[in-house]
């Protein structure tokens, strides 16, 4: 999937290298959710946020916006289950359609994995959507199936 970042993303790939010595592989700014996400390579997730996510908020303060960040996976699965981490996932599966469902463990992490407004989801979607070039299908909770 070919993938181009702009100008704005590349000065806030560099800014969070400046800042937190670690390296993002990609950069989205979301203007419906005033963020910046951030795909950050393999391994580099502890140094990207700090101790006690300090990086986070020293990013919020210099650039002015919300920060989320999600470690890179290879394949969609683990990618999908870094997306909606912390809530843990029992499967990810694949549809007739090639849209991928996420099944949560628990009924109870349903509005953690959808977040604020929907906002996780929409991370996960856009996030999905630019690196595998396929549609995000549903979550469903631990009872359901797709």
């Amino acid at each position: 999937m070919e993938r181009t970042i702009g100008f704005k993303e590349r000065r806030y790939i560099e800014e969070l290298r400046i800042l937190t010595k670690s390296t993002a592989i990609d950069c989205i700014i979301d203007e419906r959710f005033d963020r910046i996400i951030y795909v950050i390579r393999p391994g580099d997730m502890g140094l990207a946020i700090g101790k006690k996510g300090e990086n986070i908020r020293r990013m919020q303060k210099v650039l002015g916006k919300k920060i989320e960040m999600v470690e890179y996976a290879e394949t969609p699965e683990d990618f999908v289950a870094n997306m909606f981490r912390p809530a843990p996932l029992s499967a990810v599966k694949r549809d007739e359609a090639g849209r991928v469902a996420v099944v949560l463990q628990k009924r109870s992490d349903l509005g953690l994995a959808i977040g604020k407004g929907g906002a996780n989801v929409e991370k996960a979607r856009l996030l999905f959507r630019r690196f595998f070039g396929t549609e995000l299908g549903e979550i469903l909770s631990g009872g359901e199936t797709a």
